[in-house]
C-alpha cells in the first residue's frame, strides 16, 4: 500500500519523459493519511515531467536512489504554493534539524515560490467504458 512509503526515509520516484523513458529520482517523502508528498524545486525535470503527465512509479530506496522494495503505480499533482507550505512543513516535521535546514536553504535560494509540493495517490484502476 502506497501509504507505508510515506515512512520511508526516501521515496524513489519514477517519471516518464513523452516517449516513455523512465526517469527515476530519489526524493523525501512524507505520509499523511491516504496521501504521501514530495517536495522539489520548480525548475527540474522531474516537475517538468508531471506537468505533462502525473503518472508515476514510486517505490523505496536509499539516498542514492537504489530500490529497497517493488514499485507500485501512482499519481502524483502538482501542489499550489499554498499547498506546497504545508508539504514543507510536513517535510520538517518528518525530517528534524535536516529538514528544517533545508527547507530553510531553498526558502533562502530560491523564494517561497521556487519549489513545489507533490501530491502521490494511488493510482486508481482504468475502467473500460
Amino acid at each position: 500500500m502506497i501509504t507505508e512509503l510515506g515512512k520511508s526515509e526516501y521515496l524513489l520516484l519514477t517519471t516518464f519523459r513523452k516517449n516513455g523513458t523512465p526517469v527515476a529520482t530519489p526524493v523525501w517523502v512524507a505520509g499523511e493519511g491516504d496521501v504521501i508528498y514530495a517536495w522539489s524545486a520548480k525548475d527540474t525535470g522531474k516537475v517538468k515531467r508531471l506537468r505533462n503527465s502525473g503518472v508515476v512509479e514510486v517505490a523505496p530506496c536509499d539516498f542514492r536512489g537504489n530500490p529497497k522494495g517493488e514499485s507500485q503505480p501512482a499519481h502524483a499533482t502538482l501542489l499550489s504554493d499554498d499547498e506546497s507550505d504545508h508539504v514543507r512543513s510536513l517535510i520538517v516535521k518528518k525530517y528534524g534539524f535536516m529538514g528544517w535546514l533545508t527547507m530553510f536553504g531553498s526558502k533562502i535560494r530560491r523564494g517561497r515560490t521556487g519549489t513545489i509540493g507533490i501530491k502521490i495517490v494511488e493510482r486508481q484502476p482504468e475502467v473500460d467504458g
